[in-house]
């Protein structure tokens, strides 16, 4: 791989000083000096992988939204003291030769200093040791799963684990309703972080004396929940608890009421999204859904995206997308400060990649999601988390997370 940076490393000048780079390619040559400096910065490259197509895609849409306000927003304040940054998307897809393709195109071809990405922790356990191996920074801005950060040094994230998350809605459940006895627990076995968050879930449930009557697992790409609801039901729960996204977790909510279950249901990270709301409609209406984000929270820049958002899509801004401005936020901000130290275009990539990582673990950071600082091996610190539950319109179409005290 140090060879091929080698051979590759010419192609930054050309990509660095032509503005007709393009949003996701180059053509710059392969071969030169692996030494060279930037030179002239004309725009600063940052890689956005995000599902924007598959079933995946309701979730990788509002990374792209939240990613592309940041753009914007930070572009306005001068970007890198006074050098623009340029967000470069590739799709993931949905699944990780998507993530793999993606991060290899990047790296390789677009020549990025460091990406945010990808939308799912499946595709980081695949796709991450490519820009572990490259010395490429890589900030997970959707990736929750146990052992995100450990794939390696490069590895970082701003989406805080799911066993620090998780537990706070059962927790939530717990108050509104203290009788719970019997839990339901329901997971997409063929993903990595709905099998991890399950984990916790589960772990959680025992924790708390409850009783897990019973497990029901079923694929991402399901949309029939007959068997797996009707066998749950049957153990007459009390809780329901589902790991999936919001396509299967929508269906799956939908089935379930419409099959008689009347209890309270907690959904876990996948379903954190407005795109729910059309799948399950009305019937999203009172699931509990723990939260790394809060639209309220009452600090500047929260306040100044929230407003973006809001006037782009007329609607508050969700917890992806509030990540995904954090994670390149977290790019500007320490690119800002290595720049003050070491000049950019004094840097040849590699060096600048491996400087950006450095000095992004040791920076706290003031973002939509509160302060947020970063362990030595990159796992987010972060300060406040919160809890909601969906609450829908008389209409049955459209609705709102409410935050529970």
């Amino acid at each position: 791989m140090k060879k091929l940076f080698g051979f590759a490393i010419a192609a930054l000048m050309s990509c660095f000083l032509a503005v007709a780079c393009g949003q996701t390619s180059s053509t710059a040559p392969t071969n030169g000096d692996p030494t060279a400096s930037t030179g002239n910065l004309t725009n600063i490259p940052i890689g956005i992988a995000f599902a924007q197509t598959s079933n995946v895609a309701l979730l990788g849409q509002e990374g792209v939204a939240g990613a592309k306000i940041a753009e914007e927003y930070f572009n306005k304040q001068g970007g890198i003291n006074g050098t623009p940054i340029r967000l470069v998307f590739q799709d993931t897809a949905g699944d990780e030769q998507g993530a793999i393709n993606a991060f290899n195109t990047l790296i390789s071809q677009d020549k990025v200093v460091g990406i945010v990405g990808p939308t799912l922790s499946q595709q980081a356990f695949g796709a991450d040791p490519i820009a572990e191996r490259a010395g490429v920074p890589v900030i997970a801005a959707s990736n929750t799963a146990k052992g995100i950060p450990q794939i390696g040094k490069y590895i970082s994230r701003v989406s805080a684990p799911v066993a620090v998350v998780a537990p706070n809605a059962i927790d939530a459940a717990l108050k509104i309703n203290p009788q719970i006895k019997k839990v339901a627990v329901f997971y997409a076995q063929n993903d990595a972080f709905n099998k991890s968050e399950t984990g916790t879930f589960q772990e959680t449930v025992k924790q708390k004396g409850l009783d897990i009557a019973t497990v029901q697992t079923f694929q991402t790409t399901d949309t029939d929940f007959q068997s797996q609801v009707t066998n749950a039901i049957n153990v007459k729960p009390d809780l329901v608890i589902i790991s999936g996204l919001s396509s299967d977790g929508g269906n799956l909510v939908k089935q379930l009421r419409e099959l008689g279950y009347k209890g309270l249901i907690i959904g876990g990270n996948g379903l954190n999204t407005s795109n729910l709301l059309p799948v399950c409609k009305a019937l999203c209406d009172g699931i509990i859904i723990a939260q790394a984000y809060s639209p309220e929270l009452d600090n500047p820049i929260n306040n100044d995206f929230r407003k973006l958002y809001k006037e782009q899509n007329k609607k508050e801004p969700p917890q992806f997308s509030a990540q995904a401005f954090t994670g390149v936020q977290v790019f500007v901000e320490a690119l800002r400060t290595l720049d003050k130290t070491t000049k950019l275009n004094t840097l040849a990539l590699p060096d600048l990649r491996t400087q950006l990582n450095n000095t992004l673990l040791t920076g706290k950071y003031i973002t939509p999601i509160g302060e947020i600082s970063f362990t030595p091996e990159g796992e987010i610190d972060q300060k406040q988390f919160f809890v909601a539950q969906i609450k829908m319109d008389a209409d049955g179409n459209s609705g709102r997370f409410t935050f529970l005290q």
